[in-house]
């Protein structure tokens, strides 16, 4: 269903309407709460950069703090969601859902500011550019050692600790690029990103986009962390039974 513009008078929706809107059960629709301001994203969810499931995981939900996180010219997106807007919370409706602790929240919103203030967010090109080098020095050592000494034990495995290091570097690296913490412009990061995991590692940017965003928009809930897919075989602990049974109600996180 297209979302409608709003009107000169926002309509006011509460809690409970906004839940029911999670796109499970007999509503596919899938509304969102950003700033008190309640969103309809069903049909964008799959236009959405990020992937739809990242967008998904916050429907009937406020994502106030997660929109905060993953985009950083949020002048530019929220041109976007103008055309998604059809209502605000009551007046007498609380900014977030009542399963979350205020204070945990205005902790972690304070600290944050205290992140920015503190300028630990600006990247160091400096830095970024010696990891670069260090790590291509490191790759191209690795097959210039097999090149000139041959494939001999001691020749293979030094080798094999410099290609080792650099691809354990490159994946570090990669990392921040896809968080798009190294450029201000995200083209940047993205197309250093492709260099670096698709070239130089073999691997697709996109795919691992895909799954570390959700990673970071729900870290460790069960069943929306991509890195909790693993289960059982992986990352659980005890019985599986009480695991799924403890974290049933991460669904709803």
């Amino acid at each position: 269903m297209e979302a409608k513009p709003i009107s000169a008078f926002p309509q006011h929706l509460t809690w409970e309407e906004i839940k029911i809107h999670n796109g499970r059960g007999q509503s596919q629709q899938q509304w969102l709460v950003i700033d008190r301001n309640v969103y309809d994203v069903s049909t964008f969810s799959k236009l959405h950069p990020g992937g739809s499931r990242v967008i998904s995981h916050y429907a009937g939900q406020d994502a106030t703090d997660a929109f905060v996180a993953f985009h950083s010219d949020k002048a530019l997106v929220r041109k976007y969601l103008k055309s998604l807007l059809i209502g605000e919370l009551a007046p007498d409706q609380p900014s977030f859902e009542s399963n979350k602790k205020k204070s945990l929240l205005e902790d972690f919103r304070e600290l944050r500011c205290t992140i920015e203030k503190m300028g630990l967010l600006k990247p160091n090109y400096t830095f970024f550019f010696m990891i670069f080098l260090h790590l291509l020095v490191l790759d191209i050592a690795s097959w210039l050692m097999i090149w000139y000494f041959g494939i001999s034990l001691v020749p293979f495995l030094v080798g094999m600790a410099f290609f080792t290091t650099a691809q354990i570097q490159m994946g570090w690296f990669q990392h921040d690029l896809g968080h798009c913490s190294v450029f201000r412009k995200p083209k940047w990061n993205r197309l250093l990103q492709i260099i670096v995991i698709n070239v130089l590692k073999g691997l697709p940017g996109s795919w691992w986009n895909h799954l570390h965003n959700q990673h970071h928009a729900k870290p460790n809930c069960f069943r929306k962390d991509p890195d909790l897919n693993m289960h059982p075989l992986l990352f659980s602990l005890g019985k599986t039974l009480s695991v799924e049974v403890s974290v049933g109600a991460s669904g709803q996180r």
